[in-house]
């Protein structure tokens, strides 16, 4: 019989879970109208004594339909604006015919809602100028006045149950900031927490949230929630993405609208009914009508939009098209509106940056509504998909240096060329200091911009820098492209030539670059590494440190008629004795260049070549060379 109720409660609970994950994606267009054949809850004005305030203060209480005192009901304690009382949800939102409507369907728990006026202060009126900032710091003040006065008069009035786990707050607004302050901040208080179109009041992620850890083991649910227009999306934007960052569960819901009750209402609508029940925290990132615009869209542009799992929604105008798809690698079919455009939502992408194109008709284009990048050997669309573990290339308050942009004359090739070089915080005030230099090196399709644009290299330096993770360094990323192929040996031999005798020379004549071996760096990215690997086992003496990235030479070179074997063999001990440090990394067996690069560490092993060798989940993309750097760069020039 004891096994038979453990099941029976098992099963109700997850009954309950599964009922949590079947609410709509957003209210239906009735679910504010007053239905005159249902029951319906109760408005009641409360006073109570404000010791924090120092006298009597107002607030609205709904009670729900079939209130009982015998019954013992959790509470929502909901906010206003800056500029309403306890009634601007009255009589703007008209919360009771909302939560009337949702208990006739059997799909809120009975709760109370308390409607208090957030502005504590003695004249609580919302007139005048509400940004006078002794009323903006009244609803810094309505915590201690919440916590204090208000809460406890409820518990002792009406029949509630007063466990964290049966109290709610959530708020518009200032309301929203109010409500991600005072819920974050007091977890042993609120386990449901949720901002709408919160506002600038809302503190900084890491002040609301400083233990991540904590607040995933006491929320039951986080919501946060604005419309695509309103021009305070971006501080739920910022405690989102902090969110995600920290794998805090939570629902991040954008809808089409702005700063005003058509938003708000449906916050509510969608948030009340996910309140003191089992929760499937798994399920919560389905919950959004609009994704997030990607941050490589051009400025304005909605689409591309990644929604919270990563699925990718593409939009584009080709009215007299015929066919149209977007190539991430998958091809995918758009679907063609009444109103000429087009659209397809993809799988859930992985991390980092992604090129893609349009295929309008089977012609390939960059999307219009992307940045440009240089890749695939043409200008490309790329994607930056969200990533959790992405916080090692995030734009941080930490000195930044400088990516420049440096034109140069080649003897070699006899032309004008430009690289870019990263200088790192304090290069121009530090004048007497020098430093170690990395010259990195970017993939076949590419060329110097990669690493500055897609790899993302100051901030990966500015970051590690900043965390004395890595050395002050500078940073030289060259165009390889030597108007040839760069897979055979002339074109290996040029670039070689440019590097000694162009490069280098340049670099160390123009910036306060430290000479020698010891202090020089060379890596590169699949083409790029397989130029590490020949001008940097040909010239140890010039560079200590190399880092080859997703390279290898080719399988189909035997090891005895490829000269760079050849040349490795016969200088072992010098590579040997020169080198400091030959990492290799390697993006797993989806990676293009695995099969190359496991045979040329094959044959490494053979000749007692010094290296090590390191994977990184991933193919043949910047995700993985991003990681390489991050993981490279803290090695060099110790």
């Amino acid at each position: 019989m004891k096994h038979f109720y453990t099941l029976l409660v098992v099963f109700l609970l997850l009954s309950g879970a599964a009922k949590s994950q079947n609410i709509e994606k957003e209210a239906p267009p009735d679910f504010d109208v007053v239905q005159p054949s249902i029951a319906h809850g109760k408005i009641d004005t409360i006073t109570y004594d404000s010791k924090t305030v120092g006298t009597k203060r107002r607030a609205l209480v709904y009670t729900p339909p079939g209130y009982s005192k015998s019954k013992k009901y959790p509470v929502l304690y909901l906010l206003h604006g800056i500029g309403g009382d306890e009634k601007e949800w009255l009589k703007g939102g008209q919360p009771q015919v909302i939560l009337d409507n949702l208990y006739a369907q059997k799909k809120v728990q009975p709760m109370i809602v308390v409607l208090p006026n957030g502005r504590a202060m003695k004249d609580d009126r919302a007139v005048g100028n509400v940004f006078d900032p002794d009323k903006v710091q009244a609803f810094a003040t309505f915590d201690k006045d919440l916590l204090n006065d208000l809460i406890p008069y409820i518990e002792k009035k009406y029949p509630v149950r007063k466990e964290r786990e049966n109290r709610a707050i959530a708020g518009l607004s200032m309301g929203g900031g109010q409500s991600l302050n005072f819920g974050l901040g007091n977890l042993d208080k609120f386990a449901w927490v949720g901002g709408f179109s919160s506002a600038p009041n809302t503190k900084k992620p890491e002040e609301l949230m400083p233990s991540p850890a904590e607040a995933k083991k006491k929320l039951k649910l986080l919501w946060i929630s604005c419309g695509d227009q309103d021009g305070l999306i971006t501080f739920s934007k910022r405690t989102h993405d902090y969110l995600f960052t920290n794998n805090v569960p939570h629902v991040y819901y954008v809808e089409p609208g702005g700063h005003d009750f058509k938003v708000w209402k449906n916050g509510l609508y969608m948030f009340s009914q996910f309140l003191f029940k089992p929760v499937n925290t798994a399920a919560l990132n389905k919950y959004t009508v609009l994704g997030t615009p990607a941050a490589t869209n051009i400025r304005s542009a909605k689409y591309p939009q990644i929604l919270p799992d990563n699925r990718v929604v593409f939009r584009t105008k080709a009215p007299e098209a015929q066919k149209v798809q977007i190539d991430l690698g998958k091809k995918y079919d758009m679907v063609k509106q009444t109103d000429g455009f087009w659209e397809v939502t993809t799988d859930s992408i992985g991390e980092g940056f992604h090129y893609y194109s349009l295929l309008v008709d089977d012609v390939a284009l960059a999307d219009p509504a992307s940045e440009t990048f240089y890749g695939m050997g043409r200008q490309a669309s790329g994607i930056e998909i969200p990533f959790r573990g992405g916080a090692y290339y995030a734009e941080k308050e930490v000195p930044h240096g400088e990516v420049r942009i440096k034109r140069y004359f080649s003897p070699v090739t006899n032309s004008w060329r430009r690289f870019y070089v990263y200088t790192p915080a304090g290069y121009d005030q530090n004048t007497a200091e020098k430093y170690p230099v990395l010259y990195l090196l970017h993939g076949g399709g590419e060329d110097e911009r990669g690493w500055a644009t897609q790899g993302k290299t100051d901030l990966i330096l500015d970051n590690l820098i900043a965390d004395k993770k890595a050395k002050p360094m500078l940073v030289v990323m060259l165009d390889g492209n030597m108007g040839m192929s760069g897979f055979n040996e002339n074109a290996f031999k040029v670039f070689e030539n440019e590097l000694k005798q162009a490069v280098i020379p340049f670099v160390e004549k123009n910036y306060r670059a430290l000479p020698d071996g010891k202090n020089r760096a060379l890596a590169g990215l699949s083409m790029g590494g397989l130029q590490t690997l020949h001008a940097g086992m040909r010239n140890t003496q010039l560079f200590n440190y190399l880092g080859v990235f997703s390279s290898g030479w080719f399988s189909n070179q035997p090891a005895l008629s490829n000269p760079q074997y050849e040349f490795i063999q016969n200088n072992m001990a010098t590579i040997n004795n020169n080198l400091k440090l030959l990492w290799v990394a390697m993006g797993g067996k989806e990676d293009i260049a695995y099969q190359n690069c496991k045979e040329m560490l094959a044959k490494f092993d053979q000749m007692k070549v010094k290296y090590t060798y390191t994977e990184y989940p991933g193919g043949h993309t910047w995700p993985v060379w991003r990681n390489n750097l991050y993981n490279f760069a803290p090695l060099l020039f110790k």
